[in-house]
């Protein structure tokens, strides 16, 4: 299966720093014109199904790829919804103890089990397709560590995951996943 992933568009809590987790927040101005170049970006990507996250500024811009891509089938799901951060949700990062979570928020291993169980699902139904996930940071890091075989957490430290970023595997049966393009943000510039 081919994999690709793209990171959802720029929010305006992103430019502040701010714990969106499940919040449903909406791309800013920068985020759609971001939607609309991964869109043509991918415009000649064979896709033969769309998964999205569906909170707002990833189904926003899966919707700008699906323009290109109109014949392609299109869900939205929870699976692929960013961590939930409970009480920290708003916050910006850095007033954050990361060392002292409270309790109320979704664990990186539930995170990493959640889309993990889910990116099975899909594999066993799509094995020989072209599949495009469009989701959030958390996400993403957890199967780029599946995929390397590392610990989720080592992912959230190392790589820092751009707005509208496109990673590409593909993905075999045998585990022996190949990387075609990481964090890619070339249609920006």
């Amino acid at each position: 299966m081919k994999l690709i992933l793209v990171r959802h568009g720029e929010t305006f809590e992103n430019t502040k720093r701010i714990l969106q987790g499940i919040m449903d927040t909406e791309l800013n101005q920068k985020g759609i014109e971001q939607a609309q170049k991964v869109a043509l970006r991918l415009k000649d990507e064979i896709i033969d199904v769309i998964y999205s996250s569906d909170l707002k500024r990833a189904a926003n811009t899966s919707k700008e790829i699906a323009i290109y891509h109109q014949e392609t089938p299109i869900y939205f799901v929870k699976e692929l919804r960013e961590r939930d951060f409970g009480s920290l949700t708003g916050k910006k990062f850095d007033e954050v103890d990361w060392k002292n979570l409270p309790g109320d928020i979704e664990s990186e291993y539930d995170l990493t089990n959640r889309v993990n169980d889910f990116l099975d699902e899909v594999y066993d139904e799509h094995k020989e397709k072209a599949v495009l996930f469009v989701a959030h940071g958390g996400p993403i890091r957890s199967i780029i560590a599946r995929i390397n075989g590392v610990d989720p957490k080592m992912m959230y430290k190392k790589i820092k995951m751009g707005n509208t970023s496109v990673t590409i595997f593909e993905m075999k049966e045998d585990e022996n996943h190949k990387v075609q393009l990481m964090n890619c943000m070339k249609h920006l510039y």
